[in-house]
């Protein structure tokens, strides 16, 4: 199991290491989402399959700015 540090998330995810574990973990929970038996990675977990291409540069990303509620 390799452990990641934050700097080296924070390396690939924009300066933020808050950031880069949340792309990571909405990575995973959109692989997990996936029909049984589908996924690409097999028994490997997740999170950690989400990390180590996200710290490899494999994972695009963009921010959208968060819509206001009409009032």
């Amino acid at each position: 199991m390799k452990v990641f540090s934050p700097n080296e998330i924070a390396e690939t995810a924009a300066g933020n290491k808050y950031l880069g574990v949340l792309v990571a973990a909405r990575y995973a929970r959109e692989v997990n989402a996936l029909r049984l038996g589908t996924s690409p990675y097999g028994p490997e977990k997740l999170t950690t399959r989400a990390l180590v291409e996200l710290s490899s540069g494999q994972i695009e990303f963009r921010l959208v700015k968060r819509r206001r509620a009409a009032s």
